[in-house]
């Protein structure tokens, strides 16, 4: 507390004041004195809980600037970073380009036309299968 009188001081404050002002008008000036200190706790109290609030707004709003830099953290891109920072895992799972089927097929003018499944020019090549085909139905390659 601002001012801690102990009982010796309130004694010796009663003894001046009641020979300053007069055992008449001590109950008045008393009164008055009451009111005055009541006010003045009042406006303390009002005072100290004023600056309490400013204190929460403050804080709030630093969580509110703290929360919105939260919601503005691209979640996707950070966890790509965390995960795969070169990008080589990304590229890997990208499906192959598969060619376009509805141009029509060219070829080279010197390969010749498309030669038959299982007919190979490499004499050293296995044999291949035909579909359904059984053990006698195997296509020899080519000489």
């Amino acid at each position: 507390m601002l001012l801690d009188f102990g009982w010796s001081e309130l004694m010796l404050i009663g003894i001046i004041a009641l020979i300053v002002i007069g055992p008449k008008d001590l109950p008045k000036a008393l009164r008055v004195a009451g009111f005055w200190v009541r006010k003045a706790r009042t406006l303390s109290r009002e005072f100290q809980s004023s600056v309490e609030q400013m204190v929460r707004e403050a804080e709030l709003d630093e969580m509110r600037q703290e929360l919105k830099k939260a919601t503005e953290i691209d979640l996707e891109k950070e966890f790509r970073q965390a995960v795969d920072p070169t990008g080589n895992l990304a590229e890997s799972l990208k499906p192959p380009e598969l060619p376009n089927f509805s141009e029509p097929a060219t070829f080279a003018a010197d390969s010749g036309p498309p030669t038959s499944i299982g007919a190979t020019d490499d004499p050293a090549a296995p044999a291949i299968a035909r579909p359904g085909a059984v053990g006698h139905d195997i296509v020899p390659p080519k000489p």
